[in-house]
């Protein structure tokens, strides 16, 4: 019941059994137990005569066949002869766990200790194995000792090869730590640097999409204000052509001023032309009607002059030709009064004569008067119309003199409203040309960041590479030195198998070395004979030995009896003590 309970324990690592003569049942429970535990690692079955009882015995050879966490085993004193060892030895070489076997003081014999020699050639972990008091050769006991310190040798080496790898995948775990580490600081250091160049990328891109659009606006203000520019230029020259054609309209005004007299009609024609000047052009005209009516009656009066002077002159000359006529018959009156002719006649008809004369003279000089009166009252009405027309003509110069004075004023106001225009669009042009040097210093600073930026990101991928570069470097050297450890553990597995060849070299010599034995025992009779002698000796040890056995048995059954009687005290309640003082 113990030992089926202990099947599923988890917790007990060590059990000892000594003096219990557990027998066939407990054998195959011990057997059972090993198949199922997992947890012990230490088991003690010393005094339990499990070799007695070989079903049993070999159930729990089964199960040790079976463990793999059992790493030392006492079965001293347990009467296991040379069957019990061979199937000792049969469970030993499938076990791999067991490290401490004590067989002593049991009935192994020679062929026992050769099945557990031959089965210590594929066991490789067993390191400790105790066989006194089992009347086993002495060969065969330096053999097992041999074998044992070729598991030792080779659990030594095992161990410090398993102790250098140990070192070497912790070396390679911790440098795999630290570079895991290193690799994990530096992607940290990266993902921040990438953060940090994707967020000043981004402010970057948003300062570059900012001054962009602040670019395109003051793109836009300066197609604006060029097409502003545009249309005040064309605006100025157009206003400079209006300035050139009023200066022409100036210089043509001028100059029809100097020739007044002779372009007056034509200057009437091209001042019709102009919408705001047309009532004055209609004054002029009535003023150049005025005028030609007033020369016009200036003509007639003095084409009645002429004639009044023509009539005068006729007058004169017929005044003169009468005055001729009357002298040259005053002279032939003369003549004929010298001559004697009748006086008195001629002086009648010359006083008719002066008479007439000087009626006619009376007549002329009073028509000459009236002519004159006409004359002057005609020259004096032509002063008048010439004075009225000058002063007409003067009003019509003063008001033409104030129209281009106001039309030059006007001209002068629009220039200076032009100038004004023009001195704000040039403001307005230099203020937008100083906003563009502006945006473009802005631009050019934004790039020349964004090229540090690029450049920073180059170095920090540089740095990236440089470090990849270091890691595969160490890693390399890592697998180098692994490489080497491997090639070491290969060096040293190859020693082991050139040992192990040499083992089995050693094991064919000792086959050939039997079998000569064989050759020599069959030839060699008298030796035999001696070894019977010896076996005779030997047998007498063995009943030596039995006694002693048989003397260890009856203390045993003492120590039971002891034992029974002290548990039988425990259980009636008598204390423990005055029978273990007792013993």
């Amino acid at each position: 019941l113990l030992l089926h309970g202990l099947c599923s324990n988890t917790t007990v690592k060590s059990l000892d059994l000594k003096g219990n003569n557990l027998r066939s049942v407990g054998a195959e429970a011990l057997g059972k137990l090993l198949r199922q535990n997992k947890s012990i690692r230490s088991l003690t079955l010393e005094w339990n005569s499990l070799g007695l009882w070989e079903e049993g015995f070999s159930f729990f050879c089964q199960g040790l066949r079976a463990n793999n966490v059992l790493q030392r085993l006492d079965l001293r004193n347990n009467q296991i002869n040379h069957q019990g060892a061979g199937e000792l030895a049969m469970a030993l070489t499938h076990n791999t766990s067991l490290q401490e076997l004590d067989l002593r003081w049991n009935n192994i014999g020679l062929l026992g200790g050769r099945a557990l020699v031959n089965c210590l050639h594929s066991n490789k972990t067993l390191k400790r194995l105790e066989l006194a008091g089992n009347n086993v050769p002495g060969d065969i006991l330096k053999a097992v000792e041999q074998a044992l310190d070729h598991n030792q040798d080779r659990d030594v080496i095992l161990s410090e090869a398993q102790n250098k790898v140990n070192i070497l995948s912790k070396e390679v775990l911790s440098l795999k730590d630290e570079k895991n580490k290193q690799f994990m600081d530096f992607v940290d250091t990266v993902d921040k640097q990438k953060e940090e160049r994707a967020r000043s990328e981004k402010m970057s891109a948003a300062r570059v999409s900012q001054l962009q659009e602040a670019l395109d606006e003051q793109y836009s203000i300066m197609n604006s204000l060029k097409t502003k520019l545009q249309m005040t230029e064309a605006a100025l020259a157009l206003s400079e052509q209006k300035v050139r054609n009023l200066g022409e309209l100036l210089n043509a005004m001028k100059q029809e001023q100097n020739c007044v007299a002779e372009c007056h009609i034509r200057e009437l024609q091209q001042q019709k032309q102009v919408s705001w000047i047309s009532k004055l052009l209609h004054d002029l005209s009535a003023a150049s009607e005025k005028n030609l009516l007033l020369r016009n009656q200036v003509d007639e009066l003095e084409r009645k002059c002429k004639v009044q002077q023509d009539q005068l002159f006729q007058v004169k000359q017929d005044l003169t030709s009468t005055t001729a006529e009357l002298k040259l018959r005053a002279v032939e009156a003369e003549g004929e009064w010298r001559s004697g002719n009748s006086l008195v006649s001629t002086a009648l008809q010359v006083g008719r004569l002066t008479q007439q004369m000087e009626a006619s003279e009376r007549s002329m000089h009073n028509r000459i008067q009236s002519l004159e009166a006409i004359r002057i009252s005609l020259e004096e009405e032509l002063s008048q119309v010439k004075a009225a027309a000058l002063t007409e003509r003067g009003q019509a110069e003063e008001e033409l003199i104030k129209v281009r004075s106001q039309a030059r004023l006007e001209e002068q106001q629009r220039l200076e409203h032009l100038e004004e225009k023009l001195r704000l669009m040039t403001e307005s042009r230099d203020e937008a040309q100083n906003c563009c040097l502006k945006q473009k210093e802005m631009v050019a600073e934004a790039q020349a960041k964004a090229k540090q930026l690029s450049l920073y990101a180059d170095g920090l991928k540089r740095r990236l590479d440089e470090l990849q570069q270091d890691l595969d470097s160490k890693e390399e050297e890592k697998v180098t030195e692994l490489n080497k450890v491997k090639l070491e553990l290969q060096e040293q597995i190859g020693h082991l198998e050139a040992e192990r060849t040499a083992q089995d070299g050693l094991r064919e010599k000792i086959a050939a070395l039997e079998r000569q034995l064989k050759a020599l025992s069959s030839n060699h009779r008298e030796a035999l004979l001696d070894k019977e002698g010896e076996i005779s000796l030997l047998l007498e040890k063995l009943r030596m030995k039995e006694a002693e056995i048989s003397r260890m048995r009856e203390e045993e059954a003492q120590r039971a009896s002891f034992l029974q009687n002290a548990i039988m005290a425990y259980v009636q309640g008598s204390p423990l003590g005055t029978h273990s003082s007792r013993k």
